[in-house]
């Protein structure tokens, strides 16, 4: 009884506290069909950044026509040492993915060269180099997925 009682109070403390889960984001009709201009449709972040699209009710469509143009002018991944051991070995490595792009609407900019970075650490051993390659791909993976969904975010609100 006593559990109870905590576990309905919890819930009004939610509720009364404007709590609410987060629902999936649909674009609206306006801009529900895009193409993507990039060099590599197989980059994480293309790929992230298409499945956000139609996670969103969007379709892609690469013949353009009228629809609204998301063109990626950069996707790359930068790394660099963030530290080093007594014998000079790289002990952390700071990923960066950055990704630039615009939106066009027949020729139009509504988003002219916008950039959006992710940064994340990642710490590496030797004696671990292909687990640690497989985590480095993950992270990879993951920032793509962050960085699209951050642009999704911004062509939602262009309506």
């Amino acid at each position: 009884m006593r559990r109870l009682a905590l576990l309905v109070a919890l819930c009004w403390g939610l509720a009364g506290c404007g709590f609410q889960l987060q629902s999936r984001l649909t674009l609206p009709e306006s801009i529900a069909v895009l193409a993507i201009d990039t060099d590599d449709r197989q980059s994480p972040f293309a790929q992230s950044l298409s499945e956000a699209l139609r996670g969103a009710g969007a379709r892609i469509d690469g013949s353009g026509g009228r629809a609204l143009r998301v063109r990626i002018e950069r996707d790359e991944l930068l790394e660099r040492v963030a530290s080093v051991s007594a014998r000079n070995q790289p002990r952390e490595y700071e990923l960066t993915y950055v990704v630039r792009y615009s939106v066009l609407r027949d020729g139009v900019y509504l988003v002219e060269a916008e950039e959006v970075t992710a940064t994340r650490d990642f710490s590496f051993d030797e004696r671990l180099a292909l687990a640690k390659s497989r985590e480095r791909e993950q992270l990879r993976e993951t920032l793509a997925r962050e960085l699209a969904g951050v642009v999704l975010q911004r062509i939602a609100s262009l309506d």
